[in-house]
């Protein structure tokens, strides 16, 4: 477990500016195997750029950026990666099997091709060009070349967009099979859901700069609002003004009720309403937690820049 949760690369106060832009402002990363961290944020938060430092694809204007301790453009630290991009383009004519022969050709120690392709649900498709395959087969088929070299971190920028259900599901299936086999995973996603489902670490970062880092449930109990879910005979509209409540629906015979308050707001509806029933008090979820740091990166972004 020790060696598992090894740190396999790390920014170190790395920065990096386009123009008058900063895309990343000193920040500070560690990625370690065995462990599934989403990085999550914006458009333009830095996201990219702090995974193109990891990569090697640019270099950080100061800082320092390690792969397996050594400089990403090593050949030898970049053998022991995969990489899944959101945009990727292979050769259309070329045959899923020979993709992934092909792929596995540059690697000392590769999985085999009928592993790869089982690990990515595309067995059925050896046969089939790359042309031919759907949006979503394509993206499972970039998975499993991404997987083949038996990489110990691996990198996914949204790896499930436009698959149906299913395939997601598979595909979050066989990425938790990795980390259990003590690979490092870092995923970029805009599915809240996703990074919600898989992740062990969930790193928020906006304006270049982290502005948050730790568990699901650490990032969700940061915020104060709360959801009350309950079946009872008060009105909506009674409820809705009451000083606990800071939001109010109904969800078919059931009241959703934001607060900050969930205790006094639950004694007050056990004391006016003896029928109550169905009570559920639920903590923020990630998309909930997400938009509150984000929105207070936005805003402290704005003092700076007005200071």
């Amino acid at each position: 477990m020790q060696a598992e949760r090894a740190v396999m690369a790390r920014l170190r106060g790395a920065r990096k500016r386009y123009g008058a832009v900063d895309a990343l402002c000193g920040i500070d990363l560690e990625l370690r195997g065995g462990e599934l961290l989403a990085l999550l944020g914006p458009n333009g938060a830095g996201k990219t750029t702090a995974i193109g430092l990891l990569l090697g694809l640019i270099r950080a204007d100061a800082g320092t950026v390690e792969l397996f301790g050594r400089d990403p453009q090593d050949i030898d630290a970049r053998r022991r990666i995969g990489v899944m991009l959101q945009d990727a383009a292979l050769p259309p004519t070329l045959k899923v099997g020979e993709l992934l022969r092909l792929a596995a050709s540059y690697y000392p120690a590769p999985r085999s091709v009928a592993e790869a392709a089982d690990l990515a649900g595309i067995s059925d498709l050896l046969a089939r060009p790359y042309a031919k395959l759907s949006g979503g087969q394509q993206r499972r088929l970039q998975f499993a070349v991404a997987l083949v070299g038996r990489p110990q971190l691996l990198f996914l920028d949204e790896p499930t967009v436009g698959m149906d259900i299913q395939a997601r599901q598979k595909l979050w299936a066989a990425i938790r099979t990795l980390v259990a086999e003590g690979c490092g995973v870092v995923l970029t996603t805009h599915y809240l859901e996703e990074a919600e489902a898989l992740a062990d670490r969930v790193c928020v970062v906006a304006h270049g700069r982290i502005v948050s880092e730790g568990s699901v449930e650490a990032l969700r109990a940061r915020v104060a609002r709360k959801r009350v879910w309950c079946e009872t005979a008060l009105p909506l509209a009674q409820v809705a003004a009451w000083p606990e409540v800071a939001e109010a629906v109904q969800d078919g015979e059931r009241l959703c009720l934001a607060t900050e308050f969930p205790e006094l707001l639950v004694r007050r509806l056990l004391a006016e309403d003896l029928t109550l029933c169905a009570l559920e008090v639920r903590a923020a979820g990630l998309a909930e937690a997400f938009t509150e740091l984000t929105d207070a990166a936005d805003a402290a972004t704005r003092q700076r820049e007005a200071a």
